[in-house]
């Protein structure tokens, strides 16, 4: 089966063609961040208007890629949710529209569901069960995935996402739009005994997240300290490592819960270097092994998107003629395949 992703949840858009037999064989991705960039941070309407321009020529450009036409793509694949209303709006009408016009059957896929199944788009990939930890700047959830729909909610933030508390105190550090990756590289040069963040709700049991203290925490230093280049690193590192750890720990306790020896980490913040070199020393540690996307799928993107679609398509699941979008979308609403 030859499914063509869509995905325009936020200010990316991805589009993709995954075939069961050869794999990925075209993937294309258009991010908006220059478009954003002077407002420092996603304004809806323009992300919406964005997609509109570009999505049609990136199909065209992913069917040539991929060597195909229209007639042998076997099903659409669009992300309906979660994500911005009128985003989600523009993917989902250009995949049905696409799927009635081609007479092939539609799917829409949750967008976390799409990142939880990320890295089973390279070897080796991680067999079920696992645990999963999804960071992303909009999400930070911890979930026993049993396998494609079955999912347990262990945690997840309260308040401010990871990738979000990222960007806010990088906008404190006086960096640019999107700032979770330049204040990771600026934490590089950071000396990491001046300063000490606290670690968010690891001195309690459960797996919930707050990150929402930690931007307050930096600011009240900021004012302290001031904003000389050095300390703008050493601040920069000590968030890092609070974060890092304070994600660590909570992986450690959800792996101890479940019994399990096998971690997935997805999303955007699954990027960060210093995060995989903890994780990979914890799992190293605990005999188990982690797995996370290679960086150009960890980040919003089409491939994550065919992949699922493709998984619920074979198992017979089809969308209606409608092209409707999900905002707010429960992973536990998801049914098993």
């Amino acid at each position: 089966m030859r499914v063509l992703g869509i995905e325009t949840s936020c200010d990316e858009t991805g589009i993709a063609i995954y075939d069961d037999q050869t794999g990925l064989l075209s993937h294309e991705l258009y991010s908006q961040v220059k478009l954003h960039a002077d407002y420092g941070g996603v304004v809806p309407e323009l992300a919406s208007r964005d997609h509109v321009r570009k999505i049609i020529p990136l199909i065209q450009k992913a069917l040539q890629d991929a060597d195909s036409r229209p007639e042998d793509i076997d099903g659409v694949a669009y992300t309906q949710g979660p994500g911005l209303v009128g985003a989600l709006l523009v993917g989902s009408s250009v995949g049905r529209s696409l799927a009635f016009a081609w007479n092939k059957p539609a799917i829409g896929v949750h967008h976390m569901e799409g990142h939880l199944l990320a890295p089973m788009l390279d070897e080796p990939a991680p067999t079920f069960p696992f645990v999963a930890l999804l960071v992303s700047g909009g999400h930070s959830m911890m979930v026993k995935v049993s396998g494609i729909g079955r999912y347990e909610m262990l945690g997840e933030s309260l308040d401010d996402a990871a990738g979000e508390a990222f960007d806010k105190t990088a906008k404190l550090l006086g960096l640019d739009y999107p700032g979770g990756p330049l204040l990771a590289k600026l934490a590089t040069k950071g000396d990491p005994k001046r300063f000490r963040f606290p670690r968010p709700m690891t001195d309690r049991p459960g797996l919930d997240f707050s990150f929402s203290g930690l931007k307050t925490f930096a600011a009240n230093t900021i004012r302290e300290h001031g904003l000389e280049e050095q300390t703008k690193a050493d601040i920069a590192r000590a968030f890092e490592d609070a974060v890092v750890d304070t994600l660590c720990i909570k992986c450690r306790r959800a792996l101890e819960e479940t019994g399990l020896d096998r971690l997935v980490i997805a999303g955007g913040v699954s990027a960060n270097q210093t995060l995989r070199e903890q994780l990979e020393k914890l799992m190293q540690k605990r005999g188990g092994k982690v797995f996370y996307p290679r960086p150009e799928f960890c980040t919003d993107n089409g491939a994550m998107i065919a992949y699922a679609g493709l998984k619920r398509l074979q198992a017979g699941e089809r969308a209606g003629m409608d092209a409707k979008a999900r905002p707010r979308w429960p992973l536990e609403e998801l049914t098993p395949v």
